[in-house]
């Protein structure tokens, strides 16, 4: 098999695994992966994760101009603004998962840090995660918002939007993505409740251990 055919396969079924599991519903989410000529292939506008067709996805070159396939995402700059400041990002998953997104709505979320240290995989998958303030769907000012942050994090959450997520490969950026959303639930379970995050030390640690960034 093609790495194109693959790829075309592997973005089908993540998406199906992210809808059938609630993680996105209706035609939201977004998924992209870095073909290894430079060129992208992306999940089209106004489809849904559950249902793709491999056929119809959109194929970028190197350059950003689409070669083939239906008419991307609307949210496709989102996923520019991310691998035009990551090298290393294969994949960029973006959802509008409940817990992600509800988070992203409460009043008092630290911009600089939306979800504590709750556990060790979550500083594992995650690290820090910035909170992108508030800018209507498809407009650029997004986009240069993300652009911003996206050399020093791999995930970032808009504001009232919901989650984007970069990984080295797409089962990478799923497995992230999917954390990230775990620890946005247990957080929300735990709100009016004393909270034992790891120390400082502890994420210390996990980041020498893991040789994370």
């Amino acid at each position: 098999m093609s790495e194109i055919n693959r790829v075309r396969d592997d973005i089908c079924r993540v998406g199906a695994s992210l809808f059938n599991r609630g993680l996105t519903a209706g035609s939201s989410g977004n998924i992209s992966v870095r073909l290894s000529d430079g060129g992208w292939l992306m999940t089209p506008t106004n489809a849904s994760l559950g249902a793709l067709d491999p056929d119809r996805l959109s194929l970028f070159d190197a350059s950003g101009t689409l070669l083939s396939g239906d008419a991307p995402t609307k949210e496709a700059f989102l996923h520019f603004s991310m691998y035009g400041e990551r090298a290393d990002a294969g994949a960029v998953v973006h959802l509008h998962s409940s817990h992600a997104t509800a988070v992203s709505i409460l009043r008092d979320v630290d911009p600089q840090d939306a979800l504590p240290a709750l556990t060790a995989y979550y500083v594992m998958r995650i690290g820090r995660l910035p909170l992108v303030p508030y800018f209507a769907p498809g407009d650029p000012n997004l986009a240069h918002a993300v652009k911003a942050l996206a050399s020093r994090h791999h995930a970032v959450l808009l504001a009232n939007h919901g989650p984007v997520v970069a990984g080295a490969s797409l089962v990478n950026a799923q497995y992230a993505m999917e954390e990230l959303e775990e620890t946005a639930k247990l957080f929300l379970m735990l709100q009016n409740h004393v909270l034992r995050t790891l120390t400082p030390e502890q994420v210390a640690d996990l980041r020498q251990r893991f040789h994370l960034a």
